[in-house]
């Protein structure tokens, strides 16, 4: 049998501490989207950002057919989570 030097233990366990630490603070998903028929939209449609803007950003959820589902318009509603995080997702 085959024995782990520490060194090669202690990288991958630090390795696999880093990402636990950095998936806490990821962003959600977001894709620009009609407020009323949820139907996805360019990005161009939500980056002008003033009232005039046709669509607004969604976070999370998946696209099915051009309809997003699954997500919010609240970025606050939508946690990422990850390994070692708690929260709630909520649409």
């Amino acid at each position: 049998m085959r024995r782990l030097r520490s060194s090669t233990v202690v990288l991958g366990s630090m390795g696999l501490m880093a990402v636990a630490l950095t998936s806490c603070g990821s962003e959600p998903d977001k894709r620009c989207a009609d407020r009323q028929t949820q139907k996805e939209l360019s990005r161009e449609d939500c980056d002008d950002g003033g009232s005039g803007s046709r669509g607004a950003y969604y976070y999370g959820g998946s696209n099915s057919k051009g309809k997003l589902s699954g997500g919010s318009f609240d970025k606050a509603a939508v946690d990422r989570g990850g390994f070692g995080c708690s929260g709630s997702g909520g649409g």
